[in-house]
């Protein structure tokens, strides 16, 4: 049996990342070759990939997802969204010291009114009385910084809280491995002869949720939606054809693709809801590499990296990097994992 203490480590406050890197490409990057650590830069990525390889990047966009206001009797309340369902309705978490009530409304950002529908599955649904939840958000909203950022969002965020490829808005948390690449990078990658493609997770705010079980097999991942565009699943048909190797760019990447695994050695093309939640044992059919940030203590991230490339790797990986200094979590350093054997 595993438990959350398994997963368990110590980081110095200090190595949590408050703030990006100068630039994209100037964060750390870990190879981690099973027993073999190379600390290197992120400028070096394309030392680690050949010819004919893929990276498979999560195009989704962060929206402005975190507002404030007060209920109908006055208290304070914080709303995040979760998931714009449609133009008038949302998944939600709310924070008050008393949950609202169904039937109950909020008057958010002293700007627009919204109404408790129900709770559905630890969430709130809301219903906008008049208006659009995108309108709103882009208007009203804030930009949903992990809880670890102990900052207030500010104008730098809005920019390097997002990929530079982020296309599809609805993601209320960032792919962050993919915050490292900037345009020139992209370009050397291409001139190298590395494919890419893209599909989109979006990243839910559950993310942030902590293992709240002991036995990590009583745990319950909460619902995330992705696309598979069929020029993806095709690209990775041919990769896999041609001997190339498929790189995840970021665990949300990673997920779907092996949420949409086939059993033909690829992916089915279409859009889904995936709560796959992997943990060591589990076998991984279409990823061979991972790139990915530094993860929290007992996250089912971290226990996904270390299913990926063996628990006792990725303990050895991690104590390696504390005692580098490298930088943790989102606004953080990078590492490469090849897929255990």
């Amino acid at each position: 049996m595993l438990t959350v203490d398994d997963f368990d480590f110590a980081l110095p406050d200090a190595l949590i990342a408050q703030y990006p890197a100068r630039a994209r490409t100037d964060s750390r990057l870990l190879h981690v070759a099973g027993a073999r650590f190379s600390d290197l830069a992120f400028t070096d990525l394309p030392t680690l990939l050949r010819p004919g390889d893929l990276l498979v990047f999560n195009d989704a966009k962060v929206i402005k997802a975190r507002f404030f206001g007060r209920k109908e009797t006055g208290g304070r309340v914080e709303v995040m969204l979760e998931r714009i369902l449609d133009e008038r309705c949302a998944l939600a978490q709310v924070r008050a010291s008393k949950s609202p009530r169904p039937g109950s409304r909020l008057w958010l950002a002293d700007a627009f009114c919204t109404r408790v529908v129900a709770r559905e599955a630890g969430f709130f649904r809301l219903e906008l009385e008049t208006g659009s939840f995108w309108e709103r958000a882009e208007q009203y909203g804030r930009l949903p910084l992990p809880p670890y950022v102990t900052h207030a969002p500010e104008a730098g965020d809005e920019a390097r809280y997002q990929t530079v490829y982020a296309r599809r808005p609805g993601a209320v948390a960032a792919p962050t491995a993919g915050l490292h690449f900037d345009q020139p990078l992209l370009a050397t990658l291409a001139a190298q002869g590395v494919a890419t493609a893209a599909l989109t997770l979006y990243v839910g705010a559950g993310t942030y949720q902590p293992v709240r079980v002991h036995d990590i097999a009583d745990h319950k991942m909460h619902a995330e939606h992705y696309d598979i565009p069929e020029v993806t699943a095709e690209t990775i048909r041919a990769t896999r054809k041609n001997g190339g190797r498929i790189v995840a760019v970021g665990t949300t990447s990673l997920r779907a693709l092996e949420t949409a695994a086939d059993a033909r050695g690829g992916v089915a093309a279409g859009a889904g809801e995936t709560d796959i939640f992997i943990t060591p044992g589990d076998r991984f059919r279409i990823v061979d590499c991972l790139l990915t940030n530094f993860h929290l203590p007992k996250s089912t991230l971290l226990m996904l990296v270390s299913a990926f490339a063996g628990m006792a790797t990725i303990r050895a990986a991690y104590a390696h990097a504390i005692a580098r200094q490298y930088r943790f979590f989102s606004y953080g350093d990078a590492m490469f994992l090849n897929k255990a054997p």
